[in-house]
């Protein structure tokens, strides 16, 4: 039996989770996913004003699938990995502001350390 995989595409399309994506390294990650042809979840913290500039300067705000959670709270985290049924998990989630991470050290240590290990 001879079979032409000429006309045999799988595709299988990768789906990536990232913390921190609308930071400068979270969305370039996430542009870069996008343009290997992921499908990409990220976690959005909730604020009064979200933060969403970087992700519509790329011009990928509406290929992003943003989650709203937290990095601190453990069960919006797993939420997020349920919802998006992840192959890859990128954490770019950091404290952004040089001033506040040196008035609150133990906040920083939380982000970038303890919950990236867990």
């Amino acid at each position: 039996m001879f079979i032409n995989l000429r006309y045999f595409i799988i595709i299988t399309m990768k789906t990536a989770l990232i913390t921190g994506i609308t930071g400068q390294d979270g969305a370039y990650m996430a542009k870069f996913l996008l343009d290997k042809g992921y499908t990409v979840y990220g976690i959005n913290r909730r604020i009064s004003s979200p933060n969403l500039w970087r992700l519509n300067y790329l011009q990928i705000n509406d290929r992003v699938k943003l989650l709203d959670g937290d990095v601190l709270d453990p069960f919006s985290i797993f939420d997020a990995i349920e919802k998006s049924k992840p192959d890859e998990i990128y954490n770019f989630a950091a404290q952004s502001f040089v001033g506040a991470s040196f008035k609150e050290p133990s906040y920083k240590s939380a982000v970038e350390s303890v919950y990236s290990l867990e």
